[in-house]
């Protein structure tokens, strides 16, 4: 018994997937549209059209446009955040666990990042 118990702990992490701290420029240029470029790539985060999959967590990104904001398009445009995310480990993230929007400057400043506009 103890035995099981202490397999299926074992077991328990290789089934959750981990949250990954991904901070970058969000772009949001139309509606439905929402994109998070890292360090490491472009991430999408949603996508207007047939294959439009809203991610768990989507209501936790504010009106971005209430802070450090650049316009590019009406009223829509990006920002630098951080997110705590899951990805399917190749370009989409599926959940968002926290948002955190940043100083624009913070993003300019990090050279690891493409500079926006």
């Amino acid at each position: 018994m103890i035995l099981l118990a202490a397999a299926t702990l074992a077991a328990l992490p290789s089934l959750a997937q981990a949250a990954e701290t991904r901070c970058g420029w969000i772009s949001n240029p139309t509606p439905r549209n929402w994109w998070l470029d890292d360090r490491d790539k472009t991430w999408v985060i949603m996508t207007q059209g047939p294959d439009d999959q809203e991610p768990e967590g989507m209501d936790l990104i504010p009106d971005i446009s209430e802070k450090e904001y650049v316009r590019t398009n009406g009223n829509y445009g990006y920002a630098c955040a951080c997110l705590s995310v899951e990805t399917d480990g190749d370009e989409r993230i599926t959940s968002i666990i926290s948002f955190r929007q940043l100083k624009l400057s913070q993003c300019r400043n990090d050279k690891a990042l493409k500079f926006k506009g």
